[in-house]
């Protein structure tokens, strides 16, 4: 990569931010599409956010993506941020404009659905009733896409219910809410279950569901990403169900952002999926 006096310049705010792909993907991009540009980790404590995402803006930087914890921060440094961030109540991607101002957007719950619909193209949203553990930020965000999309009926299963009864009545709607407990008895009614919780990543147990009760054509989706294959995953895919996992969430969300900082739509396919999955061992036992 040889960069020029022009280059376009974009990262990834978080801390820790060391984990991130972003840069892995983001770079990937840059070098098939010839871009003189790059995309940088920055990491940033969450006392100097603001001031960081400022002196981004005017050091020149098209943009930046937002991960943990500074996706509500991103929200507040905004002058404008779209219906998906409203919707979200967070922001993952900043675009700087040419006036100086900064807008948010929160592309999560659309990168969600683009890789549901690339890995289960048959599914139908406005005909699914869909279960969401976990009542978190990309929960929420996920859940806004799904009933934008039209879902009929959506419900949050949480530990502690009254995070998932504070997401019904931000998201209103066909939105219920329930107690970790209650899951077993929402499965024979769910076509999608989502698992937007931490359950499944390296040391930590998976989700301990009864998913015989969910129906045949069910689709079981997980947004963690490392391991490829979560324990959930295998169970749902030993009971025949179809299966989503965390990775092509992860390439899809990124795509809006790529295009508003380096001006090419870019593709999501099987040689940046490998790619970006690099060194991700594909079940837990591997890891």
């Amino acid at each position: 990569m040889i960069l020029s006096g022009t280059s376009r310049l974009a990262g990834v705010l978080g801390w820790p931010v060391a984990h991130s792909r972003s840069p892995r993907l983001h770079g990937f991009w840059l070098e098939r599409h010839r871009i003189d540009g790059a995309y940088l980790p920055l990491p940033v404590r969450p006392e100097r956010f603001a001031a960081a995402v400022r002196a981004l803006r005017d050091l020149g930087f098209q943009g930046a993506n937002v991960t943990l914890p500074h996706k509500e921060a991103a929200f507040a440094v905004c002058d404008t941020v779209d219906a998906t961030a409203h919707r979200a109540g967070a922001v993952n991607t900043l675009v700087f404009r040419a006036d100086g101002a900064i807008t948010g957007s929160n592309t999560d719950g659309w990168g969600f659905l683009a890789g549901l619909r690339q890995a289960a193209p048959t599914i139908d949203i406005a005909a699914t009733p869909v279960t969401v553990l976990g009542a978190g930020g990309s929960a929420r965000a996920i859940a806004a896409a799904l009933l934008d999309a039209g879902c009929p009926r959506l419900t949050f299963v949480n530990r502690t219910r009254e995070r998932a009864e504070a997401l019904r009545a931000a998201l209103g709607g066909p939105v219920q809410a329930a107690g970790w407990d209650e899951a077993p008895a929402l499965l024979p009614a769910t076509r999608l279950l989502i698992n937007t919780t931490s359950l499944g990543m390296k040391g930590t147990p998976s989700p301990d569901l009864p998913l015989e009760r969910l129906p045949d054509d069910a689709v079981v989706a997980d947004i963690v990403y490392v391991p490829r294959i979560t324990g959930l995953l295998a169970a749902a895919a030993a009971r025949g169900l179809s299966t989503v996992g965390g990775l092509p969430m992860l390439l899809h969300q990124a795509r809006p952002g790529f295009r508003a900082w380096f001006g090419v739509d870019p593709e999501v396919d099987d040689e940046l999926a490998r790619f970006v999955a690099g060194d991700v061992p594909e079940t837990a036992e591997a890891a």
